[in-house]
């Protein structure tokens, strides 16, 4: 069951296409990380920046899953979705997902994030005000 949904039109930009004008592969990675950026920035009031870089909190990947089933090019519009499927104690999964204007699915991604300490690089719990957003969201 999925507890939070965010959603943002999105147009696919010349850098981020190989020479055949086809989104070069990796830069999904980017748009949904851009994508997370801007859901955290969304979620608490000190966004994605003030979460890394006065509270020294990170994010990082700890398990990937990647699907690929339709070409995006130079300058079709989509949409990028994120899907909050499941919250745990020191970890989040999401599932972020590249959606052309016409439904058609192009990518999408299962993605395991860990919440660590940038001051001691361990996992920890998921920071309160983060929680306190998650949680309060998924009530709703």
């Amino acid at each position: 069951m999925s507890l939070l949904k965010f959603t943002k039109p999105y147009k696919i930009h010349f850098s981020e296409c190989d020479p055949a004008g086809i989104v070069f592969y990796p830069q999904y990675f980017v748009m949904f990380n851009n994508l997370l950026e801007r859901w955290i920035d969304a979620l608490i009031p000190q966004g994605f920046a003030g979460y890394i870089l006065e509270q020294r909190f990170g994010l990082p990947t700890v398990h990937l899953e990647a699907e690929f089933k339709a070409i995006s090019r130079m300058g079709d519009d989509v949409i990028l979705e994120l899907v909050v499927e499941r919250i745990g104690r020191k970890s989040l999964t999401l599932r972020q997902r590249c959606i052309s204007v016409t439904g058609e699915l192009c990518m999408q991604v299962t993605q395991t994030y860990v919440t660590t300490s940038l001051i001691t690089h361990q996992a920890i719990p998921i920071p309160e005000a983060l929680h306190q957003a998650l949680t309060a969201q998924s009530a709703v």
